[in-house]
């Protein structure tokens, strides 16, 4: 399992430890990674993801999982956000199509 996040991109980052003597050994800045069941309204269904924190808030901020994948850039969802983001404006092209 990868330490990426499936909404953001956000994964693994590299950097220094440096003590009080500035001595300076590498780390690793690992993501805050959550596993969690978000709702889709329009496919009114349950999702499970495994997301950073601060992609959970940036979900409940812009009004769920379907308002978030919407404005998401293709090029930062995983492979399984890309499928729910396609299906949900699949659905979306649905509805509008019978109004």
């Amino acid at each position: 399992m990868s330490r990426r996040c499936e909404l953001t991109g956000k994964a693994v980052m590299s950097g220094n430890n440096v003590s009080h003597a500035n001595n300076k050994t590498r780390r690793r800045f690992l993501p805050n990674l959550v596993n969690v069941t978000l709702m889709s309204e329009a496919l009114n269904q349950r999702i499970r993801l495994r997301i950073s924190a601060n992609a959970l808030r940036s979900v409940e901020h812009r009004g769920g999982l379907d308002a978030f994948l919407t404005k998401a850039s293709e090029t930062e969802l995983s492979q399984k956000a890309r499928l729910i983001k396609r299906q949900i404006a699949k659905k979306g092209a649905e509805e509008t199509a019978a109004a």
